[in-house]
């Protein structure tokens, strides 16, 4: 299934059905006075979130999602059907935006997460609720009120815990695939990932985290060379950064300095916020390397970048140092948790 993180829908929520002007008629009884009953409610629209979708491919030929409108009332007093409400599924990291002023509607998280969208339109009144002392046979009733509609602009942000950035062939699949059970594509030529992919690292007994791949970036990103920029939404949510590094690039112009600081610009320039998020230098490829060159490059690349962060080497290919990276990212991001918890611990006790 192609992938697609962004859509553009319009939700139509059911119309309220009208109230009805009604008399009582029966048998011996001349003066049965008003009878008219109210209008069903018209349904409502709601999104929510499926963890079993990955991509919003299914907004791709259906746009327009109508629910029904609510009955009208009857005489006796018969209330009208109510429209039955219409759920919509989205994936899990679904925002929600008005397509029209761009106001955030909403944000789906979490499996089973709901947001109503269009609110059905409310049942009109019937003659019976204006019959009083002096007027005891009204004509008069109201009609249903219209169902809320609205153009709906939905934007897919993957769940991970963890983001790969760096240059194409910098070997992120590579990593991934060595590192969990998710097999991305790898091939020997640039822009073999043409979409994001996720896996699931297990580290050990109910210790696991998702790892998030983006296709590669390369200077001139922001303003549209290569495959753009339009991925890197898809590491918003993470909580630390891999950028990756070839550290045996058979292009001179990927010299590894040179590429680490010609991506981080690209990153601000998407993302001030995201351009301070964690990072973690990953020099890849040291397989390539004789054993005692690899220690001297690597404090050759930090020296030029003046790194403050961790900094890892491995051979994504080879398997080596894989597992202690991962093991690594598992241990921040359980005490990144656990600040969070202490954090929001001590909010709740302000506000008691």
């Amino acid at each position: 299934m192609k992938f697609v993180d962004e859509a553009k829908i319009r939700v139509e929520a059911g119309n309220g059905g009208d109230g009805v002007a009604s008399f009582r008629r029966e048998k011996f009884i001349p003066f049965g006075g008003p009878d008219g009953g109210d209008g069903g409610r018209g349904a409502s629209i709601t999104l929510v979130a499926n963890s079993g979708l990955n991509t919003l491919a299914d907004f791709r030929f259906t746009t327009t999602f109508r629910a029904p409108h609510g009955g009208r009332g009857g005489g006796r007093k018969c209330t009208g059907r109510s429209g039955e409400d219409m759920l919509v599924q989205v994936p899990l990291g679904t925002v929600v935006r008005d397509a029209d002023t761009g106001e955030m509607i909403g944000d789906l998280t979490r499996d089973g997460d709901k947001l109503l969208v269009a609110h059905g339109g409310k049942g009109g009144l019937g003659n019976a609720h204006f019959k009083s002392s002096v007027n005891r046979a009204p004509k008069r009733f109201i009609p249903g009120e219209p169902g809320e509609q609205r153009a709906l602009q939905l934007e897919l942000q993957v769940l991970a815990d963890v983001g790969l950035l760096g240059l194409p062939n910098a070997g992120k699949s590579t990593l991934l695939r060595a590192v969990s059970e998710a097999r991305p594509k790898v091939a020997d030529y640039p822009f073999t990932t043409l979409h994001p992919h996720l896996g699931v690292v297990r580290v050990g007994p109910e210790r696991s985290f998702v790892m998030a791949d983006i296709p590669g970036l390369i200077e001139g990103a922001a303003e549209g060379a290569g495959l753009g920029i339009r991925f890197l939404k898809h590491l918003s949510r993470t909580r630390v950064l891999l950028h990756m590094v070839d550290v045996a690039p058979l292009d001179p112009e990927a010299e590894p300095v040179k590429s680490v600081k010609a991506l981080a610009a690209e990153l601000k320039k998407f993302s001030k916020e995201l351009a301070t998020r964690e990072r973690w230098l990953v020099l890849n490829k040291i397989d390539l390397l004789p054993p005692d060159e690899r220690e001297a490059l690597a404090k050759k690349i930090v020296k030029g970048l003046r790194w403050k962060g961790p900094v890892f080497s491995v051979s994504a290919a080879t398997g080596e140092g894989c597992r202690e990276l991962a093991a690594r990212l598992m241990e921040r991001l359980e005490a990144i948790r656990q600040e969070a918890e202490v954090e929001q611990a001590e909010a709740a006790g302000l506000e008691e």
